[in-house]
């Protein structure tokens, strides 16, 4: 604890519990976090993840943490309608407060919630106390509201953003001092807290008025001067602006039980926050509290630090800096059985990287790091990189050498770069983690390292720097970067160890790990590695038509709105829809605003024609932004072709994606989307062929159900709607209308996607009750599919997780959730994983037996270019065109063997677009 001293001259932290309750509450990953028993756990994880990081920053800081209490405040009594519009607190964050406070407390930190006032007053009267005491305060907050407490003494951080605001970040931010903040927030008002401002007076509005006339007061005095629309609205507004100027007032002189030079850190009850880590399940710091407990009731000579500031023990990392110690560690690298292998690099961009350096581990605790192009000032005579590679490069391309890395397709992609052909991946510590369980946690080393082995880990940005001012690896100094490279290759082999063992013991586990995902890797690095063909004058002339009509569609909106605003703006759109136009809310944000998220406007495009053009504006600069204007800049200047990364421990449910560029996401069904897709080409003497697996989810439902009725009409090669559609409506097949196909189209796939009757209505734009009748007749016609459904979500409930054909696990931790709404997306997904996630398994399957046959042809007859969703894309050689195409199609139907035929369906073209 620390003394009346130490607490004047240490900073003071003050937390914003509650504005960083909300905030972690709506972080997606963090949602989806809740004990085995329902209990949500995301929120409390987000705020003690923000206070570890605090910890961390601030060591000797005096940390106090605020919240706000129950109940109504002061500014109630002043204005009744005082955040009136915010909707009621969700029950699934309500249910995580008191266990978050017990935790806190039980940590040792101070807890301050006091009645009738808010969290930011009291934090700005703790803040005003410290002020007059010469203390230094850091303010903890995501609050803008907050920005009026900075002074000389006073600054804000916001740890979710990593950004720090002192007077001059105030006014860079607001374009207003800090003591203009006040009158800044009252003229804009604040519709979440229903505080009244100006009517249409924004933040730029506001900051210019108070550059013109200082204060809110003489923006009031002068208003008459303010001409146009803008200077009524102020007009209008002066009779309540005193008001909004109070409530937007922090106080600084709230009665408080302690004053701030008495309040301080108490020691860690370890019982009781390992009592309470156990109950909520949260693992991290259950094995933190753990470890330090250890330390404390082990007698030291100086008092243990914190495990977030314990310096790592390198004492058994070795830095090679001459030839007799690489030559001592060559040998033991080809006597290991297996020894975990990394590189340390300048880029993430595995086309541009240059190799500075490669780490290696035998045994766990121990490391080395090579350093080969540090080239920062005074950095010392390090071994040449290329004579250490080809020292390296039988080790790296001997089979029999058995390797593990974390994420190691990224190293051979680097290693390509220089000659080397890695194999030996024996192992892959993102893949093990990703297979064993999807969402237990991000599958980066250092959330690995923190989740299954308690350990904090040493951060890249610990050792190059955050932002702008990071710098890469070469300029790092060794006595930081040599640490840090041998840590990632001994934590690697500890992860392994650990891994391995938990995914060896489940046996579907382990194959879906041994026979899909690691032998995937070095094929996905193939295609990555070889890239795909761009016309880039092509682009460049879309990019500009598309300019043109996204300018039409700006004036098209202005002239329908009667004035000009910010399309990209989500403040002014709701102005606009919902105020001056008068169109329906269908669906307001967490905050209790209108929304005018992309569902909500294409809902709205139905009946109202502005929508409509926001839409089509919308989807056009989305893709003349991600696709026209920056595919031909990212077109390698080596190879003349784009090269994307794809990965394989993402989707949840085994799918991959692809980032820089994204190649799954451009549109298909639009005439824009299609034209960038006629930009992929093939090389001169070859052909595009695309090859697609058809119906594939709809098979999947009809082998794990086993339906007769499904599974006739796949046999028979009926057209699945229109037997659908024939069994529902009972009409003969050759009577079914266009209609009747495509209602039951939207069934067919609604039901493998757990729509709901209600769901399945406004598809089809019936009532509900027609869309119930429809879905019981479904049912009748296939009753298995009902069975199934049922039992899945059963064995969801029971398990916590569903499983591939190929025993691939899916986990659904909102599966037993106390949310209703939750809850009911856990059952639908578990409905659906199952079969998306086997179609994910038999495209990857395909994929490892194509590339095994292109294998054994002569060199680049056949490439395999891309894979988005269940289609590839390939580059054959004209010659070959006919022959290897249908031998691509039997390879891929005979992927795996189901109660159903798989069926491919190719294409062949100049370009993308043709072949599919």
């Amino acid at each position: 604890m620390a003394s009346e001293a130490e607490t004047l001259t240490n900073p003071l932290i003050l937390v914003d519990g509650s504005s960083y309750l909300f905030r972690a509450y709506h972080v997606p990953y963090l949602q989806a976090l809740s004990t085995s028993y329902g209990q949500p756990t995301g929120a409390i994880t987000g705020v003690l993840n923000m206070i570890k990081s605090l910890q961390k920053d601030y060591p000797s800081g005096n940390i106090v943490v605020v919240f706000d209490a129950k109940g109504k405040t002061f500014r109630n009594d002043m204005y009744s309608e005082y955040k009136a519009n915010r909707p009621p607190m969700p029950d699934d964050l309500r249910t995580q407060i008191a266990p978050l406070h017990e935790i806190i407390e039980a940590m040792g930190l101070p807890l301050l919630v006091i009645e009738g006032v808010e969290a930011d007053d009291v934090i700005g009267t703790l803040a005003n106390q410290a002020s007059k005491l010469g203390m230094e305060t850091v303010i903890s907050t995501g609050d803008k509201d907050m920005a009026q407490l900075v002074t000389p003494h006073v600054r804000l951080i916001n740890t979710m953003t990593n950004v720090e605001m002192d007077e001059a970040g105030v006014e860079e931010k607001f374009a207003v001092r800090p003591d203009q903040i006040i009158d800044y927030l009252a003229l804009m008002g604040d519709k979440v807290d229903n505080i009244p401002g100006v009517d249409k007076c924004g933040p730029k509005t506001a900051a210019k008025w108070l550059a013109e006339h200082g204060t809110l007061k003489q923006v009031m005095a002068n208003a008459d001067s303010v001409k146009g629309k803008v200077g009524e609205h102020l007009r209008n507004a002066l009779s309540h602006l005193p008001l909004s100027y109070e409530l937007a007032t922090i106080r600084l002189d709230v009665d408080l039980p302690q004053k701030v030079q008495d309040i301080k850190a108490t020691e860690v009850n370890f019982e009781k926050l390992i009592a309470l880590s156990t109950q909520f399940e949260l693992k991290r710091l259950l094995t933190e509290t753990q470890q330090k407990s250890q330390q404390t009731s082990t007698p030291k000579l100086t008092e243990p630090k914190a495990l977030d500031e314990q310096t790592p023990d390198t004492s058994h990392y070795h830095t090679i800096l001459t030839q007799t110690d690489f030559d001592i560690w060559l040998e033991k690298l080809k006597a290991a059985d297996l020894f975990a292998f990394d590189t340390e690099t300048t880029s993430l961009n595995y086309m541009d990287a240059e190799l500075v350096g490669v780490s290696f581990s035998v045994s766990e605790g121990e490391a080395a790091y090579v350093p080969v192009a540090h080239d920062y000032l005074d950095a010392p005579e390090q071994l040449d990189r290329a004579q250490v590679l080809a020292s390296l490069k039988p080790l790296l391309e001997n089979p029999e050498i058995k390797k593990v890395g974390q994420h190691l397709k990224y190293d051979k992609n680097v290693l390509a770069n220089y000659d080397i052909n890695l194999q030996g991946i024996a192992f892959d510590t993102m893949l093990e983690s990703y297979v064993l369980n999807s969402v237990a946690t991000r599958h980066d080393m250092d959330s690995l390292a923190e989740t299954y082995l308690g350990k904090t880990t040493i951060h890249f940005e610990d050792i190059a720097g955050k932002g702008a001012k990071q710098i890469t690896f070469n300029q790092i100094p060794l006595d930081k970067a040599a640490p840090y490279a041998a840590e990632d290759a001994d934590i690697t082999l500890s992860l392994h160890n650990v891994l391995w063992q938990k995914l060896n013991a489940e046996k579907d586990l382990a194959n879906v790990f041994k026979e899909i995902e690691l032998p995937l890797s070095p094929v996905l690095a193939k295609m990555e590695q070889f890239g795909v063909l761009i016309d880039s004058q092509k682009l460049a002339q879309q990019s500009q038509d598309l300019a043109v009509r996204i300018l039409e569609l700006e004036k098209e909106v202005h002239e329908l709105a009667g004035e000009e605003f910010n399309l990209g703006s989500p403040k002014q759109l709701q102005e606009i829809l919902y105020k001056k136009m008068d169109l329906p809310v269908l669906k307001k944000t967490p905050k209790g605003a209108p929304s005018t998220a992309e569902e909500v406007l294409q809902e709205l495009a139905i009946n109202y024609p502005l929508p409509k053009l926001l839409m089509e504006y919308r989807g056009l600069s989305k893709l003349k932004n991600t696709y026209t204007d920056k595919l031909p800049k990212m077109i390698n200047a080596r190879t003349g072709r784009v090269h994307t990364s794809y990965h394989q421990a993402i989707a949840a449910t085994g799918r991959l994606s692809s980032t820089d560029p994204n190649l799954q996401n451009i549109p298909i069904r639009t005439e824009e989307g299609r034209r960038v897709r006629q930009a992929f080409i093939a090389r001169p003497g070859y052909k595009i062929v695309a090859a697609d697996y058809s119906q594939i989810e709809l098979r999947i439902m009809a082998h794990l159900s086993r339906d007769k009725g499904l599974l006739n009409a796949f046999a028979t090669g009926q057209d699945i709607h229109t037997a659908t559609a024939s069994e529902v409506f009972d009409t003969p097949l050759e009577e079914v209308s266009i209609e009747q196909r495509r209602n039951a189209k939207a069934i067919n796939f609604g039901l493998i996607y757990g729509m709901s009757a209600f769901g399945l209505s406004k598809q089809l734009n019936i009532s509900r009750h027609d869309a119930q009748k429809y879905m019981d007749l479904y049912f009748e016609r296939y009753p298995l599919v009902l069975k199934y459904m049922e039992d899945t979500r059963q064995i969801a409930k029971e398990n916590g997780y569903v499983s591939t054909v190929f025993g691939r696990r899916l986990y659904l931790p909102e599966i037993n959730a106390s949310n209703g709404m939750r809850r009911k997306g856990a059952e639908r997904a578990a409905i659906n994983a199952p079969m998306q996630g086997t179609a994910a398994d038999i495209i990857k399957k395909a994929m490892l037996a194509v590339d095994k046959w292109i294998e054994t042809l002569p060199f680049d007859d056949v490439r395999m270019i891309m894979q988005v969703h269940d289609e590839l894309v390939f580059e054959i050689r004209q010659q070959k065109l006919t022959e290897y195409q249908n031998k691509i199609i039997s390879l891929m139907e005979q992927a795996v063997q189901l109660d159903v035929p798989l069926i491919v369906e190719a294409g062949v073209g100049e370009n993308w677009d043709e072949a599919h």
